[in-house]
This record gives structure tokens, C-alpha cells and sequence, in this order.
């Protein structure tokens, strides 16, 4: 069955990578994940927005992708060591900081792709993603957070378990069970999942193959490829099968398939 994270939406997705930062308001000073950029995302007529979740030294889930903010803010302290109100002062000037309660309630008919990137961070993100499950996916490159994150929203009385993707582990068990040509190993590596969020190629080895693709839609499995933002590898994506398209350009992703 098809969750509701899913159901519904054009496709194919356009999941805009951390929001949407033009060339100009990255001139501005704007930086991803910022409430501007989720914003721009929303304006250009978006429906995914892939984000990211960390914890800051008070508690809070805040949208960062980095570990630390030497980055986004010029400052080499790991969000895990600032306080909600540092972080806020310290992304004012730079597209406004985004709490993912904040995300959730400003941008309410927004789908979010959340990647559960600190360790900590998975009950707290579980606890308030459980209202909103049905326009939630849930993943994270450990596939014990991104499990912990569905457990505890499930604790937390969602209605459904958020969608999800899997992570590293759960991913090369199943490129694995692909090259053995495994129907049980490839069965129980899809198993309760509903996208695969995956790069075109890591390194030397080809991640997308058509085998994988096929594999994935006999599962009802979605197949999502990140980062891609050349107007003619999202032609040439969307030729192949692709779901999804996870891209820094998503206005240049909306406009092609307009």
C-alpha cells in the first residue's frame, strides 16, 4: 500500500534538497535549511523538502545538516554545544534559524524528508513527527536511528508509522542480495520500507542499476536519487524510471516537469 507520504503528489517528486537557495540569495547570505530556504521551496510550488535533524545543547530538533556550524555560521562549535538562542542569533542574518516544530507547523501542507543526523535526536524527532506522520519520511544513514525515530513515534501515539528509507546497512544488504540475485534476501531488504533514497553511484561502485529499479517497484518501493541538480541528468533520470529527484535546483526540477 502506498503511504500517504506518497500518495497524491505529482511525479515525479521534486524533493528539494534543504530547501531552495538561489545563486542570488546565496549571495544574500542565505544558507540551507534556513527558514528562507524552506520558504522559497514552498513558494516555487514544492511539496517535498528533504531537511535534516540535529539537537542542540538545550534539546531542541533544529534543521542543520552540519555537525558543527563552521559553515553556515563561520563558527567551529558543534550544534550539540550551542543553545537554541545562540543558534537563532547566530542564523538571523542568515535566512533564520528553523526548528523542526517550526517546520512542521509554518509549512503545514509541505511534505519533509527527515534525515536523523545526531545521535540523542531520535526520540525527540519521533515525539513530534507522530502528529504529522502521514507527510513525514523518516531516514537517517544509521538504520539504528532511523528505526529509533520510528519506534518513538509510534510511542508517541502516531496514527501510522512515518514513511522510510533505509539506511547504509540496510542498503548494501540489499545491493548485496541484487548481485546474488537473492529473491528471499532482496524480499526481506525491501521489507517496510517505501522509498529508496539512494546516489547514482558511490565512488566506483553503480548504485542505480536497472535491476535495483525493478526490484524496488515490485515492492512498491520507490526509488529517490540524490544530489541532482544538472537540468539533463533529471532528463535523463527521469528516463530511466526514477521516482524521485532530490536536487539543490528545485525550481529547475519543477520548471522541466511543468
Amino acid at each position: 500500500m502506498v503511504h500517504p507520504y506518497l500518495r497524491g503528489a505529482r511525479t515525479p517528486r521534486v524533493l528539494a534538497h534543504r530547501g531552495l537557495v538561489t545563486p542570488d540569495a546565496a549571495a544574500a547570505g542565505v544558507v540551507d535549511n534556513s527558514f528562507a530556504a524552506v520558504a522559497a521551496a514552498h513558494a516555487a510550488g514544492v511539496e517535498f523538502v528533504e531537511s535534516d535533524c540535529h539537537l542542540t545543547a538545550d534539546g531542541v530538533v533544529v534543521l542543520v545538516h552540519d555537525d558543527d556550524l563552521s559553515r553556515i555560521a563561520g563558527d567551529p562549535r558543534r550544534v550539540a554545544d550551542v543553545r537554541l538562542h545562540e543558534l537563532a542569533d547566530l542564523l538571523a542574518d542568515r535566512g533564520g534559524l528553523l526548528t523542526l516544530e517550526q517546520a512542521l507547523d509554518a509549512f503545514p501542507d509541505l511534505r519533509f524528508n527527515l534525515d536523523v543526523k545526531a545521535d540523542g535526536a531520535e526520540e525527540a524527532v519521533g515525539r513530534l513527527v507522530a502528529p504529522h506522520a502521514e507527510r513525514v519520511l523518516l531516514t537517517s544513514f544509521s538504520d539504528e536511528r532511523r528505526l529509533a525515530a520510528l519506534a518513538a513515534a509510534e510511542r508517541a501515539g502516531a496514527p501510522l508509522l512515518p514513511a522510510t528509507s533505509p539506511g547504509s546497512r540496510t542498503l548494501g544488504r540489499l545491493l548485496a542480495a541484487l548481485t546474488m540475485r537473492s529473491r528471499r534476501a532482496t524480499d526481506a531488504a525491501l521489507r517496510d520500507l517505501d522509498a529508496l533514497q539512494i546516489p547514482e553511484r558511490h565512488r566506483r561502485l553503480r548504485v542505480l542499476t536497472p535491476r535495483l529499479l525493478d526490484a524496488a517497484h515490485a515492492h512498491d518501493v520507490e526509488v529517490h536519487v540524490w544530489t541532482v541538480n544538472d537540468p539533463e541528468d533529471m532528463r535523463r533520470l527521469r528516463r530511466a524510471g526514477v521516482d524521485g529527484l532530490v536536487t539543490d535546483r528545485a525550481d529547475v526540477a519543477l520548471a522541466l516537469s511543468a
